[in-house]
Order: structure tokens, then sequence, then C-alpha cells
């Protein structure tokens, strides 16, 4: 099969918005913990926590270094934001979440896609 882009490079283009979003988990920490379930003790926590995986996952795709694990891991937090936040902000009425939905199950399928052709 001809490739016209490497294989590395569209890695890369994938994995950097990651990283970003992980900074941004920084920058924003308060005002993204309202997004946090509230079943869940120390909202900014959970933000710091994601911030993280998504920096080290970003990195780990970027760097092919722990690439599949990276990928399937950054899958199941995306889900994770479907199940957790996007869903039941639907069922509260907010019509705009099927978008985050739609994003997040893109990028997790995106992710998971990377993970299954990763050799490492």
């Amino acid at each position: 099969m001809n490739q016209i882009i490497p294989p590395a490079v569209l890695r890369a283009l994938f994995a950097l918005p990651f990283v970003v979003f992980g900074v941004f988990h920084f920058m924003n920490a308060s005002q993204m913990q309202a997004a946090v379930p509230s079943y869940l003790p120390q909202p900014i926590f959970w933000v710091y926590g994601t911030g993280v995986c998504m920096i080290l996952g970003g990195i780990a795709l970027i760097i092919n270094k722990f690439a599949k694990l990276a990928g399937y891991l950054l899958g199941l937090l995306l889900l994770s934001f479907i199940i957790m936040v996007h869903v039941p902000g639907l069922m509260k009425g907010d019509q705009m979440e099927i978008i985050a939905i739609l994003k997040d199950f893109s990028l997790m399928a995106g992710a998971m896609f990377i993970a299954n052709f990763s050799a490492k």
C-alpha cells in the first residue's frame, strides 16, 4: 500500500491535541472541576489526574513508546467521559452534550484504531 503521509506523522497529529487538552486541565482546573460528577470526591484531583493521563498518553503516542497501551487507555478515558459526564448531561436536557458525545466517541475510536495497529 502506498502511504502518502507516514504513520508516525499521523499518530503525532492525533496525539498532540491530547497533550494540549492535558495542559488545559492544569491551566483551567478550577473551571473544569464543575464537569466532574458530584458523586466523585475531590473534583480537582480528577481534573489534574485526567490532565496527567492525557499528557502522558499523548506523549506515548508521539514518541511511539507504549503506544498500544496508551491508545487503549486514552480510549477508555474517553469512554469514561462519555458515560460519566456527557450522557448524564444529555439526560438532564443539555442537547449540546450530543456534540461532546460524538466528538469523544470519534476520538475514542481513533485512539483504539491506533492501538490496534501499534506494535508496542
